[in-house]
């Protein structure tokens, strides 16, 4: 490789994928997004009802399509998944040359179910189904929270061999719930004589909102300042671990030899919320092979002007557990964090996407007055 080539190119080599976690209409068809995968390494994307919130909201991209629907008199949340199917479609169309020339290691694209059935298992089944049926993309991956309920639904959704981004992982324990849920499914899909190699999927693990998380609890305790900012890497990196265990031995070998391929780790939420820590902190600290990191945009520009990519993942693994029993002897309750973390991201991307309809709902009225 180059000695002048980007860290972004760099970080790539060292087998961690950069997708982008931002998508709209504006960045797809003006050329932005091509413009992020020919010079920034892109290699997929990934949304929530957070970023369409922003996307379907501002300017005039959707407007002509939302008078079109306007006129047929639709609900919002018909009038939504018609502006994301198009939207979707047409971000997997431009990411198709990567998949196609990845073998589908990268260039998917993901739109999550509808986050208001996030504690309904066969409702997220059905919904996640009818996505896959209703985008028809060998890239698209359908994102369904990880929670208990959702554990049942991703298992079924691999079963029937549909791709899954599972999203809004925050613990160990449920990180391993998750890989156990994608193995289940494989190994029932291939018992009743399907193709696995028509599977992928990726298990997002949120990183930032850890360290937010557990520095507010630290804050109220007080003087502990040498733990902030250590949970959410530590965290990682014992999940990463726990993904090589679980796609290594015998069961897995199994299905390996019938084409199947491993569920890879995505770093979520990599942004630093504290201005104190590095902007790049959650993308240094996470490089490792088989691994994605989804950044904001905002990432992605800080990191090639001035990331530092190194395989850092697998190192310092005894200070990470240390850091775990540092923090339970301070009084930081780990469960009570990451239970907190679940409910709330369920909360967040649900309040949204009501938000989302909601302005939907407005942008149309007030289109239809103009």
């Amino acid at each position: 490789m180059p000695s002048d080539a980007s860290p972004l190119t760099r970080l790539s080599a060292l087998g961690q994928s950069v997708w982008v976690d931002n998508l709209s209409r504006e960045s797809i068809r003006g050329g932005h997004l091509q413009g992020l995968i020919d010079g920034c390494a892109v290699v997929g994307a990934t949304s929530n009802p957070t970023i369409f919130e922003k996307a379907m909201t501002t300017g005039d991209a959707y407007e002509q399509q939302l008078r079109e629907l306007g006129e047929r008199e639709i609900d919002a949340k018909e009038t939504f998944w018609a502006l994301a199917e198009q939207d979707i479609k047409d971000a997997c169309d431009l990411f198709r040359p990567v998949w196609d020339g990845g073998s589908g290691r990268d260039g998917y694209v993901s739109l999550e179910v509808d986050p208001g059935l996030a504690y309904d298992t066969l409702q997220t089944f059905r919904e996640a189904m009818r996505l896959h049926e209703l985008l028809d993309k060998p890239n698209l991956l359908v994102k369904i929270p990880a929670t208990k309920p959702g554990l049942a639904a991703i298992e079924d959704v691999i079963a029937k061999g549909k791709s899954i981004n599972v999203t809004l992982i925050f613990s160990l324990r449920r990180y391993a719930e998750v890989a156990e849920s994608y193995i289940r499914g494989l190994e029932r899909l291939v018992a009743e004589g399907g193709d696995p190699r028509k599977v992928a999927s990726v298990a997002s693990f949120f990183v930032s909102r850890i360290d937010t998380e557990a520095d507010r609890r630290l804050d109220e305790i007080g003087g502990h300042d040498e733990l902030k900012g250590k949970l959410a890497i530590a965290n990682a990196k014992l999940a990463y671990r726990h993904c090589k265990e679980a796609f290594a031995g015998e069961r897995w070998e199994y299905l390996a030899g019938k084409g199947a391929t491993p569920q890879r780790v995505l770093w979520a939420s990599t942004s630093t919320k504290n201005p104190d820590y590095p902007d790049t902190l959650y993308v240094d600290e996470l490089i490792g092979p088989d691994t994605v990191n989804t950044m904001p945009e905002e990432t992605i520009e800080a990191y090639r002007d001035h990331g530092d990519p190194r395989p850092r993942l697998e190192s310092g693994l005894e200070d990470a557990q240390r850091v775990f029993e540092e923090l339970e002897r301070a009084g930081v309750d780990y469960k009570d964090v990451t239970d907190t973390l679940e409910r709330e991201g369920v909360e967040k991307f649900a309040n949204s996407f009501d938000e989302l309809l909601s302005a939907l709902r407005d942008k149309q009225r007030s289109l239809a007055h103009a």
